[in-house]
């Protein structure tokens, strides 16, 4: 977290962001081609550009019809939106260009990636706020799962470090305000929390059947064995009353890998850094988990504390987290954590990371309009 370069901030109230820095599109993307995208797309085929490189997933002209791309966002191209309203204002609808709606629409995230792939399978983007990349890849591993496809690439993207999107949740006080302390702003379950801090970019993860995997020598990271979802059914913004809406997601996901909740490890929260929210999680978890999370043998954290809120990128990004966190051993930190509040009575990992046996994790990912979904890992073995 840091002050915001990508605009002035003249006249807002929120002048940081965790920005993703240095980041260069022509590094995958033609300069021709990249002045076609909004930023989210950039950051869309950056992500799956590596997942692919690491994944060794290539496709042909034989498993093409096989490979899908499932890749959401929550807003899609904000910054495109604001420059094209900018010149229309300036110039006249014959200033608006014409690669304005494919630039900004969410599913062109996923389009670029498949036309860049050639994938011809499923082609699908969600957007359902902060919980997009865990319903994308949810959503992906039920297509594999009922045979629609072998593989697919999975996630989300957001780019809505902008003047209007930091001005609309700051608007809505949503965002910290320590414009004066921005490295230590994003502080979930911390009693002197006062918001999240917008973050940007993307996570993807290649999902594939197990045998499609195993049979072209994949190394495989994590199997995704359970999935669930929920609507709070409450508020436009705020959580239903002690999470209930994201304690039956979670149970919902638990249920669906056939597990019990005493059989989690792990727990990559959605936790923002906002007062009631983290708050209503923690809660939930406490329903859910029993003994478990009220002796503290249960491990929770927020890895937003160190990157800041992806938005609909942050589930893609946290999948990709809690899976590492489960090949290292290690158990991520909540950062900024100086003294929890009383109404948090869960593990957090304080500050520093803790070496853990993490066989089984789960990741939440919940969005305005009272979205909800969670994913179920488990570590890899033979």
């Amino acid at each position: 977290m840091a002050p915001i370069t990508a605009f002035d901030t003249t006249g807002h109230s929120v002048r940081f962001a965790a920005e993703v820095k240095n980041f260069d599109p022509l590094k995958f993307v033609e300069k021709k081609e990249s002045r076609k995208m909004g930023r989210f797309i950039h950051f869309a085929l950056a992500a799956s550009q590596e997942a692919m490189e690491h994944s060794g997933l290539k496709i042909t002209p034989e498993n093409c019809e096989r490979v899908g791309v499932h890749i959401g966002s929550g807003i899609g191209g904000f910054d495109v939106i604001e420059r094209e309203h900018s010149a229309m204002l300036e110039g006249g609808p014959r200033k608006i260009s014409p690669f304005f709606i494919p630039a900004a629409i969410v599913n062109l995230a996923a389009g670029h990636v498949s036309i860049r792939y050639g994938a011809k399978g499923p082609n699908e983007a969600t957007a359902t706020a902060c919980t997009t990349s865990a319903h994308s890849i949810g959503d992906a591993y039920r297509i594999i799962e009922r045979g629609d496809a072998d593989a697919m690439i999975a996630g989300g993207a957001e780019a809505a470090i902008t003047p209007m999107g930091v001005g609309g949740f700051a608007a809505m006080r949503a965002l910290s305000t320590r414009n004066e302390d921005p490295e230590h702003a994003c502080r979930p379950f911390d009693k002197d929390r006062d918001g999240f801090v917008v973050g940007e970019g993307a996570g993807i993860l290649i999902l594939e059947s197990l045998e499609f995997a195993k049979a072209r020598g994949a190394h495989i990271l994590a199997e995704v064995i359970g999935y669930g979802m929920s609507a709070d059914a409450f508020h436009m913004t705020g959580m239903a009353p002690e999470g209930e809406g994201c304690y039956r997601s979670m149970k919902n996901a638990i249920k669906s890998a056939g597990l019990a909740p005493d059989q989690v490890d792990y727990v990559n929260a959605h936790a923002t850094s906002t007062a009631v929210g983290d708050a209503m999680e923690s809660k939930a978890i406490e329903n859910l988990f029993g003994e478990r999370a009220s002796n503290h043998t249960l491990l929770v954290s927020s890895t937003k504390s160190m990157t800041g809120h992806l938005l609909g990128g942050a589930g893609g990004l946290e999948a990709g987290i809690t899976i590492m966190a489960m090949q290292q051993q290690i158990a991520p930190p909540t950062a900024n954590l100086a003294e929890v509040d009383p109404k948090c009575r869960l593990n957090y990992v304080p500050n520093t990371p803790v070496q853990a046996k993490i066989d089984i994790a789960l990741s939440n990912s919940f969005g305005f309009g009272g979205t909800n979904g969670s994913l179920v890992f488990k570590r890899w073995t033979e």
